[in-house]
């Protein structure tokens, strides 16, 4: 009879309980080569993958400084080898180099003013412009190599993000900071320890 009450009561309890299922909650774990990949397919997408929107406007605000920076440079370096060409032919209507030359022409054009021009100034104002011509295309030159190093530090960024993205450092290191007391001959010093811990 007590079985049977006890059987009674527990199919009576099963009855009356719901069973709630807790679902796991999954943790987000980005796979870097996929990250990689697309961060190679387009600048930012990897970001994205990874989470990091952050990050995405400045990795085109890279972008963006660096192209102004291939413009700035190629423009003046096209000025100026436009100049540079007019400067030394020997036609009289191609003088685009007057805009950047401040001084008087008379002084150094000999195309123009063949009897008034100073020699040795047309050879100042012309070492003048190849060296602006070095300076400019070295900068440009530079700027292009720039947006590929920019272009693979993004790439780069997104496979460590995404190697690194679930990686703790909280659970393994801590800092302890305690008042000790340091015994010496003549008497009991306080003072202050620090300590670090490596859990493993």
């Amino acid at each position: 009879m007590i079985v049977l009450l006890s059987f009674f009561f527990q199919e009576g309890v099963a009855q009356d309980t719901i069973s709630i299922n807790n679902p796991e909650t999954s943790v987000f774990s980005p796979d870097p080569v996929r990250a990689t990949m697309l961060a190679v397919a387009l600048p930012g997408m990897g970001q994205i993958y990874n989470k990091k929107y952050w990050k995405v406007p400045i990795v085109y605000l890279g972008f963006c400084g660096i192209a102004y920076s291939i413009s700035h440079f190629s423009s003046n370096y096209n000025t100026f080898m436009t100049a540079y060409q007019d400067f030394t032919d020997d036609i009289a209507e191609t003088d685009s180099y007057q805009d950047l030359i401040v001084a008087d022409p008379s002084t150094y054009d000999r195309m123009n003013f063949p009897d008034s021009y100073n020699p040795s100034l047309e050879s100042q104002y012309k070492e003048a412009m190849l060296s602006k011509l070095d300076y400019y295309k070295k900068y440009r030159d530079f700027s292009y190599i720039g947006i590929g190093l920019w272009y693979l530090m993004t790439i780069l960024d997104a496979h460590v993000d995404a190697c690194l993205f679930n990686y703790d450092v909280s659970d393994n290191l801590g800092v302890d900071i305690v008042p000790l007391a340091l015994t010496r001959e003549n008497g009991v010093q306080t003072g202050v320890n620090l300590s670090v811990r490596f859990n493993f």
